[in-house]
C-alpha cells in the first residue's frame, strides 16, 4: 500500500480549512461539551448518564462532521478530482479521517475531565475509544458517499446518531422484552458493559467486548474502503 505523508498532510490542511470555514459544522464540537458540563453538575450518575456524553461524541462529532466533510467534497466536486490526483485511496481515506479523529480525542478528553471519568482499566478503556472513533469515521465516510450534499448528509447521518447513541438505552427495557437484548452488541452499549467488566475485574468478558469492538471497526473500515472505491468509479 503506497501511502505518503506529505499528502496525508496536505489533505490534513485542507479538511481543517473547511471545517473552520463551516460553522454549522465546527459548532457541533459544542454539543456533546455542553452536554458534559451539564451532567457534570448533577453530582452522582450511573454509567449510562456517564457515558451519554461519550457516545454522543462519535454520534455528532466522528461521524458527523466526517459524513459532511465528505459531502462537501463532493457538493463542490473536488472529491472526483481528488481521486484522480496522485493521491493513494490509502492517502485520501487516511488524510480525510485524520482531523476528525484529532477532533474526536481531543472532545472525549475534555468530556471525561468535565465529568470526572476515570476507567477502571485505562488501557482496555483507551483501546475501545480508538476503536469506536475508527468505526464511527467508517459511518460517516459511507453516509457522505451517498449523500450529494452537506444538508443530505446531515439527515442521513441521523440514523446513526439514534441507533449508536441511544442504543444502550433500550437495554433498560431489556427484561421486559427480551429480544432488545441484541442492542447489546452496539459499539456504544459494548463501551458501557466494558467499564462495568473492567471494574468488576473480569479480564475476560473485556477481552470480548473489545473483540467486538475490533470487528466493528474492522467490518466499518473494509466496507467503506470497498464503497468509496467503487462509488468514486460510478461517477
Amino acid at each position: 500500500m503506497n501511502v505518503s505523508i506529505k499528502r496525508i498532510q496536505a489533505i490534513f490542511v485542507k479538511d481543517y480549512k473547511e471545517f473552520y470555514r463551516n460553522y454549522a459544522i465546527s459548532t457541533m464540537v459544542l454539543m456533546p461539551l455542553a452536554l458534559a458540563f451539564i451532567y457534570s453538575m448533577m453530582g452522582d450518575m450511573d454509567l449510562q448518564s456517564l457515558f451519554m456524553p461519550i457516545n454522543l461524541t462519535f454520534a455528532m462529532i466522528t461521524a458527523f462532521i466526517q459524513s459532511c466533510l465528505i459531502a462537501e467534497e463532493k457538493e463542490h466536486n473536488t472529491l472526483r478530482s481528488l481521486l484522480l490526483s496522485p493521491a493513494s485511496i490509502a492517502d485520501i481515506l487516511i488524510g480525510k479521517s485524520s482531523l476528525v479523529f484529532l477532533i474526536t480525542v481531543i472532545v472525549l478528553g475534555l468530556c471525561m475531565w468535565m465529568l470526572d471519568f476515570r476507567p477502571s482499566n485505562l488501557m482496555a478503556m483507551s483501546s475501545a475509544l480508538v476503536l469506536s472513533t475508527v468505526f464511527y469515521l467508517a459511518m460517516g465516510l459511507i453516509v457522505g458517499l451517498y449523500t450529494k450534499t452537506v444538508m443530505e448528509a446531515s439527515v442521513g447521518i441521523l440514523p446513526v446518531m439514534i441507533v449508536f447513541s441511544f442504543g444502550p438505552l433500550v437495554l433498560l427495557f431489556a427484561d421486559r422484552y427480551p429480544i432488545l437484548e441484541v442492542f447489546q452488541w452496539l459499539p456504544s452499549a459494548q463501551l458501557i458493559l466494558l467499564e462495568q467488566h473492567s471494574a468488576a475485574g473480569t479480564t475476560s468478558d473485556v477481552i470480548m467486548s473489545l473483540v467486538v469492538l475490533a470487528v466493528w471497526a474492522v467490518v466499518g473500515v473494509v466496507i467503506s474502503a470497498i464503497l468509496f472505491k467503487k462509488r468514486m468509479s460510478d461517477e
